[in-house]
């Protein structure tokens, strides 16, 4: 096996495998990503026009981001392990008419084919399914071209945030399946920042993503990233 290709849990492949069909109803498992797409993509715009822009979404799953960047006139390749997932989210585009590229295949596979093929990555929700997350970090830095943009997010590893992401959310509030997170592969924002730097780019803003469960409602917040956040960074222009 490739290292290309062992950077991958197949345990976890098989929990959104199993989940696959319920991808793009916003009351199912996955209402948590319908609610927090519309922040995802408000701190990527801050960032970048997405009109007409090469963008790679690595871990798309069933495509919910990369639909949306689609629709905002991205040219969007989407890229994920899971085989189900990729098969819903290309049927999907038959109905809502979003043009996206969508491929089985990881990100360092697909970095040892097409180096710097992309203007703007993202990669988000992903790094805490898999076992080496600088992995796909450095996967990324050799996917964007130079002077392109990369946004990742990931949960923070903590107290606070295994009473909320995993406890709260998984076994009180019943937002998530149970064992959806593995608390152990949670990143610190400094272990993320660091992989970015390691990777040879440059640290642009790291911004947490907050839920109030009495309005129910989630929200970007620069000052605090405990549970939640989003980093995004940028490959040095030549």
């Amino acid at each position: 096996m490739t290292h290309a290709s062992a950077n991958v849990d197949h345990a976890e492949i098989s929990k959104f495998e199993q989940l696959a069909a319920r991808w793009w109803d916003p009351d199912s498992e996955f209402k948590t990503l319908h609610d927090i797409n519309p922040l995802r993509l408000a701190f990527i715009e801050r960032k970048v026009k997405l009109a007409g822009q090469q963008v790679l979404d690595v871990g798309c799953g069933g495509g919910i981001l990369s639909e949306a960047m689609a629709l905002q006139g991205a040219e969007v390749t989407g890229i994920d392990m899971g085989e189900m997932p990729l098969r819903i989210a290309e049927l999907h585009t038959l109905e809502s008419g979003a043009q996206v590229k969508y491929q089985h295949t990881s990100a360092e596979a697909l970095a040892e084919e097409a180096p710097a093929s992309f203007d703007m990555i993202t990669c988000m929700e992903l790094l805490e399914h898999v076992p080496e997350p600088a992995s796909v970090v450095r996967a990324c830095a050799q996917l964007v071209r130079p002077g392109g943009y990369l946004f990742f997010s990931t949960l923070n590893r903590n107290p606070k945030s295994y009473l909320f992401a995993v406890l709260g959310a998984e076994y009180l509030l019943n937002m998530l399946p149970k064992g959806t997170h593995d608390y152990a592969r949670f990143l610190r924002p400094s272990e993320l920042a660091r992989a970015v730097r390691q990777a040879g780019l440059v640290v642009d803003e790291i911004s947490g993503l907050t839920y109030n469960p009495l309005t129910q409602t989630y929200r970007l917040n620069a000052h605090n990233i405990d549970v939640n956040y989003l980093l995004s960074c940028q490959r040095p222009a030549a």
